[in-house]
């Protein structure tokens, strides 16, 4: 009786395995049918989903744009800024904005094709160009920040201070909680 169950047990786990072994087989044989791949999609599907990833994109631009403009606004308010501090202010902001495309932000940054043939050198050399401009972006950002932080009275230096502290860079840090 005890061989006839191990046998009975043994053929159904068997089966059990095969099945699951079929149905496996049937699943990764019909992907590319349904579309899952993208070397299965037709020229329209390829348009269609990068027009859909454009009008994301843009929709998550012009949310941060929203967003950056309201927290100037709130920071604005909160250090009561004059008539003399308005220049300083609108350059500080100004040096802020993000740059567009095409204006040196990503400028003269070659497709990947393209920067894959270069050496390992002449990359590292991109690599070392890329951040120069960036460190120059930044200290252009430095020096509206200095003049605009010397037309502060010690109570707005305080209250810049106390806000800015809560921010943490841009797009990359969002996902971190800020410090309470």
């Amino acid at each position: 009786m005890n061989t006839l169950r191990k046998h009975l047990v043994i053929a159904f786990t068997a089966a059990g395995l095969f099945g699951a072994a079929v149905g496996a087989q049937a699943q990764s044989t019909a992907a590319p049918a349904e579309g899952r791949h993208a070397h299965a999609m037709t020229q329209e599907q390829r348009a269609a989903k990068k027009a859909e990833w454009q009008a994301k994109r843009a929709e998550r631009h012009a949310q941060m744009q929203a967003k950056r403009a309201e927290h100037q606004a709130r920071l604005r308010d909160a250090l009561k800024l004059n008539a003399q501090q308005q220049p300083a202010w609108d350059a500080f902001v100004a040096s802020m904005t993000p740059q567009k495309r095409g204006e040196g932000q990503r400028a003269g940054r070659p497709d990947r094709a393209a920067f894959a043939k270069l050496s390992a050198p002449q990359r590292m050399e991109r690599h070392i160009a890329m951040q120069k401009q960036r460190t120059t972006r930044m200290e252009a950002r430095l020096a509206a920040l200095n003049n605009f932080y010397s037309v502060l009275t010690p109570e707005q230096r305080k209250t810049f201070d106390e806000q800015s502290k809560h921010r943490r860079g841009g797009r990359h840090h969002q996902h971190q909680q800020r410090a309470a």
